[in-house]
């Protein structure tokens, strides 16, 4: 789901933001160079107010300079990540028609489900996306801290793939969690008391996707994985494999490798 307009001119691609800040890129080519800094968020739980405007001031820095930077040491077990993932392999091991059964298309006007491969390209490359998606919706009945009021969920899920709703939702429930604490790291970065947000993040729409990216055959210049955009949520956090693939635009136009570190999540 994108918040970014992509228009493709024989010179450049332009990526028009929401507040109307127009970026654009000549290729898909990205540099290997280090331009994304790693924040060490062991911090944002610390009891004293000086460590967590520490690394507020480190946030702030590197959403300035770049608008990406990794969290290490965030507090989540690896072992839901690792779940997640497994889970992951299993569904897009499933024949198309097993995924299509869970086909996004069948509840309209929400964004769950399953996406199938080749169905958008939104920088206007000569082929689609080539990637796949299952997508789902926060649910208070998995969110220890869910208050009154809250929808419920209007995810859809496989019906014969035991564990498989278990282990994404095990992973994003420690992921509801330290976006929570987040929110209150981002106040302190924007110098505003840091339980501005708390209200709006109390019922959430705090969305997650699982993605398969095949490996590709076309020029770089002819398909992506997923074409060029920002997401439409206040932040989003990344969790990649031993593949990688994630690359960010950077100020100049170029754009950059986001190369996995094991344990991180790539933040923006």
């Amino acid at each position: 789901m994108a918040s970014a307009m992509t228009t493709t001119t024989r010179e450049a691609t332009t990526v028009t933001l929401q507040n109307g800040d127009v970026f654009s890129f000549e290729s898909n080519q990205a540099t290997e160079l280090d331009l994304i800094p790693t924040i060490d968020a062991s911090r944002i739980w610390s009891e004293k107010l000086e460590d967590r405007q520490a690394v507020a001031n480190e946030i702030r820095t590197a959403s300035r300079d770049i608008g990406f930077f990794y969290l290490t040491n965030h507090g989540i077990d690896e072992k839901y990540a690792e779940g997640a993932l497994t889970q992951a392999k299993r569904f897009f091991a499933l024949p198309e028609e097993k995924k299509m059964e869970v086909f996004t298309g069948l509840v309209p006007n929400e964004y769950v489900g399953y996406h199938p491969m080749k169905c958008y390209n939104r920088n206007g490359w000569k082929h689609q996306d080539l990637s796949e998606a299952f997508n789902w919706a926060y649910d208070p009945g998995e969110d220890p801290d869910a208050v009154e009021g809250c929808e419920p969920s209007a995810s859809i899920w496989p019906s014969d793939l035991p564990g498989f709703r278990e282990g994404l939702y095990a992973y994003h429930t420690q992921l509801l969690r330290l976006a929570r604490r987040l929110t209150r790291i981002f106040a302190l970065a924007l110098q505003l008391p840091e339980n501005s947000f708390g209200e709006y993040v109390r019922k959430p729409e705090a969305g997650m996707r699982i993605l398969h990216y095949p490996e590709q055959t076309h020029s770089i210049d002819d398909q992506n994985g997923i074409g060029a955009h920002t997401d439409v949520e206040c932040f989003t956090m990344v969790t990649q494999d031993e593949a990688g693939g994630l690359e960010v635009l950077s100020k100049s136009g170029t754009w950059v490798k986001a190369k996995p570190i094991p344990g991180s999540l790539v933040s923006y």
